[in-house]
């Protein structure tokens, strides 16, 4: 079982270290959604009345706002 995990220290220090950046992704985007802010990526600043994604992170109020332009 050492000589495994000797053998593979790098693998599994790089998969460790991915999973981490993963997690903290995750969790900053999911902290972005609760606070009300635009996790598109797009630049709409928040006004998603010209952004191509509105109704994804806004839902019915989103596509509401593009359809009034």
């Amino acid at each position: 079982m050492t000589g495994f995990i000797m053998e593979n220290i790098g693998t599994i220090l790089i998969s460790m270290l991915l999973i981490v950046v993963v997690i903290a992704a995750v969790r900053y985007l999911i902290n972005e959604k609760k606070q009300g802010k635009c996790s598109c990526g797009g630049s709409c600043g928040g006004n998603c009345r010209g952004c191509a994604m509105s109704s994804k992170c806004h839902g019915a109020q989103g596509a509401q706002n593009k359809k009034s332009i």
